[in-house]
């Protein structure tokens, strides 16, 4: 890569931990610099603040499905994010009296780029429209020229390039976001050993989110990269397993708990769908192993819930 991400500074980590996972480490000592760029680039900072809110404007909505759009913002001065992976950034209103809950206070929401950190100009959200999700539906009705409010890093797993043998990636919906993130980022890597199992699962085919992208990673790292996808309610062409992620199906494609610290599962996708698998977070936190994943004899260090 280009750039050299350094550890979020103390105050960063105090402004987060609202909706920091628990388990994610923490650097044993905490640097104060920001992420920086080693190469050309003379920028030395992100245009995100992790302690206030900041303005950007939408530059334009590329329709993915019949109710997901890509999001795509401007950076000043064709700066780069410099987000680190993986991490997730807030989103507000940038009128202080729209996007408000029955208490009239700001509906914050958090949200994960899937753009690369290191693109200049830009960055870009994918984002469902939920007819009961007052925050997708206000970001769905912008448009070109409008602006949004965005809060950040908030960094959920630090991750290292080959610090285990094996990860599988399961989720759901549009829980492949934080997914994705780190996919990018590792098979970008030409150093990248680590194999990536994907279990994806959706109620029906074209809902399957970032298919191309996904699609174009397996073809591109064939031999770092494997994807299952899954569907619950199937039409008549298609080929692939149908159904949610069952035991039977994590037996069969990821790799075993007895490999210990040399694998990890990373779980995102609806609420519902990741109790099932690993157990429901607690709140903002990892809360208790449990499911599919605990039946199968894993163990809280091997699993992270985004």
């Amino acid at each position: 890569m280009s750039f050299l991400r350094v550890a979020a500074s103390r105050s960063l980590a105090a402004g987060t931990r609202r909706y920091a996972s628990t388990t994610a480490a923490a650097p044993k000592k905490p640097s104060n610099t920001p992420y920086v760029f080693l190469a050309a680039s003379k920028q030395e900072k992100s245009s995100f603040n992790p302690e206030n809110f900041t303005d950007f404007k939408l530059k334009k909505v590329i329709p993915y499905n019949h109710n997901t759009s890509k999001f795509v913002f401007e950076l000043p001065n064709n700066e780069a994010s410099l987000l680190p992976i993986s991490s997730l950034v807030l989103i507000k209103s940038s009128d202080p009296e729209a996007l408000k809950d029955a208490e009239g206070k700001p509906i914050i929401r958090p949200y994960t780029p899937i753009s690369p950190p290191d693109e200049r100009g830009q960055f870009t959200l994918l984002i469902k429209k939920y007819e009961t999700g007052n925050a997708s539906k206000y970001i769905h009705g912008l448009k070109a020229g409008d602006s949004l409010s965005f809060k950040g890093p908030i960094v959920k797993f630090p991750y290292k390039q080959n610090e285990f043998d094996e990860i599988a990636l399961i989720g759901g919906g549009t829980g492949i976001t934080p997914l994705y993130q780190v996919l990018t980022h590792a098979l970008a890597d030409k150093s990248n050993k680590t194999k990536f199992k994907l279990l994806f699962s959706n109620i029906t085919e074209k809902d399957i989110l970032l298919r191309e992208e996904i699609d174009e990673l397996q073809k591109k790292f064939p031999k770092t990269l494997d994807v299952v996808y899954l569907v619950d309610k199937p039409e008549s062409t298609w080929t692939g397993p149908t159904g949610f992620i069952s035991a039977d199906v994590i037996k069969q494609h990821v790799a075993p708990p007895s490999l210990n610290e040399k694998v990890k599962i990373f779980v995102c996708g609806p609420p519902g769908q990741v109790a099932a698998v690993a157990g429901k977070k607690a709140g903002m936190k990892q809360g208790e192993l449990s499911g599919i994943l605990k039946e199968l004899g894993y163990t809280e260090d091997q699993v992270f819930k985004f």
